[in-house]
Parts: structure tokens; sequence; C-alpha cells
């Protein structure tokens, strides 16, 4: 008995004690005590590589335009326009880096990077067309990225962002530009024109038969068929006529000749 009540007096003792100690208010207590962020460790140099990337963001992120609706407008400075160096899309290489910039989901002057995946690709459209020659570049490509400018390490411009692949259910790093070559000859006729008609000589062909009949060295083609009216045919191609000895090839064509026997 007596145990029991000398261990209760103990037990209030360190109650009291503890009361006592803890008396002053909490808000007191967190301020009395001295607090102080974590020091910044020093980064050091940037990366030759990450300097590059910078240079080309810092230089080519004013040409991007954010295009918005009254309703909706983010950043007026935005909207300034600057020429992006020209480039070439004739020497691409795949395994280059490439950085694209655009506005993915309305996110303005977002930066991506990534390498040219494959060239001279061909993809179908939802009119039931064929897109060719595009670039396959694994740079992040979203909605709000299309008709932004893709550029090489130098930060000229060498394609336009244009589509991304990605089947229902996949994570694919798969997107598509159109080479600046194509871009250069297209463009200034739509701003002349306002439509872009394709040069046409008027001819039908076939790679492969032209390869089989006149040697695989040959930098001609053998005509198969003339479009009527045609500048081929104002020129006075006409296709190849088949005999039972073979093929005898009236006209060929050739980049570096005119018509031929």
């Amino acid at each position: 008995m007596f145990a029991r009540l000398l261990l209760a007096v103990s037990a209030l003792a360190l109650c009291t004690a503890g009361g006592a100690a803890h008396s002053q208010p909490r808000s007191q207590q967190i301020h009395s005590e001295v607090v102080e962020p974590r020091p910044v460790a020093p980064r050091g140099a940037l990366a030759p590589e990450e300097q590059l990337t910078i240079g080309i963001f810092q230089r080519t992120s004013p040409s991007v335009v954010y295009i918005t609706t009254l309703q909706r407008v983010r950043d007026f400075f935005s909207r300034n326009v600057l020429k992006v160096p020209q480039g070439t899309s004739s020497d691409l290489i795949v395994g280059q880096n490439v950085y694209a910039i655009g506005n993915p989901f309305g996110l303005d002057h977002t930066l991506t990077t990534g390498v040219i995946s494959a060239l001279n690709r061909s993809i179908d459209d939802d009119n039931g067309g064929t897109i060719e020659n595009l670039i396959q570049t694994d740079a992040a490509i979203n909605p709000g990225n299309s008709g932004g400018p893709l550029m090489d390490s130098s930060g000229r411009l060498i394609g336009i962002n244009a589509m991304i692949y990605s089947p229902p259910g996949a994570c694919a790093g798969v997107a598509f530009a159109v080479p600046v070559d194509i871009v250069n000859r297209v463009v200034p006729k739509l701003v002349a024109y306002g439509q872009y008609v394709r040069p046409k000589i008027g001819i039908q062909a076939n790679d492969e038969l032209s390869r089989r009949l006149l040697g695989a060295d040959t930098t001609g083609v053998v005509v198969l068929q003339v479009v009527s009216g045609s500048p081929a045919a104002r020129a006075g191609f006409a296709p190849c006529n088949r005999t039972a000895a073979g093929a005898s090839s009236s006209t060929t064509w050739s980049s570096q000749s005119t018509a031929g026997p």
C-alpha cells in the first residue's frame, strides 16, 4: 500500500514539473529558437551542352507567337515575332540534336529537346492523302506545338512541327516536322497567291521499272504515260511502247538531258 502511494506521488511530481516546463506559450517557444535555411551549395559553370540549349532558347523563343482569343489573352508580350535564322533540311543526319519551341496545351514558350529519329517518313493524313518526306523526332510535341520551329544545334530553322503519332493506349515519343526546304518553297507562294499548286511535268513513271530497263546507273526514267496538254506533252514527250521483243522506249527523261530516243 505504501509503495503504491509513493508511486502515485512520484507521478504527480513528474506531471507538475512537466506542466511547469511547458507553461510557456508554444508560439513563443518556436520563435525563440534559431531557425536558418540550409546553405546553398555552389553550382559551378554550366556544361557546354546546357549553354548551347539555353542560348538557342533565348534567341529563338520570342519568334514563337501565342495565338489565342480576346477572351483568353495570356501574355501580350509573347506576340513579338522575330525571324529565325534559315537552315536547310537537305543535309540532316539521323541522331543529331534538335530543339522544339511551342505552346503545348497553351503553355507558351515551352522548350523540348530530342534527336532526329528518322528522315523521309510518309504519314497518312485525315483527308485520305499522304504527307511525305517528314522529319521524325523524339522531341516532345503536343497539341499547341504545331507551327512552331524545329531547330538544329546552331539555332537554325530546319523544320516546322506538324503532328504526333500516338495510338490509343500508347506513350509514344514519335513526332513529325515538315522539312524547312519544303516550307521555304511552299510558303512564299501561299503568301503571294493564297494557294500552292504542285509543279508537274505531266508524265507517269516507275522507278523500279526504269532501273530494270535502263540499268541501275541511269539517271533518267522510262516514260510510261504522258498527260495531254502537260508541259511534257508540249515538249514532245511520248510514252514507251511495248513490243514482242520487249519494251521499246520512245522517250526517256533525265535531270541532265532532254528527250532522247
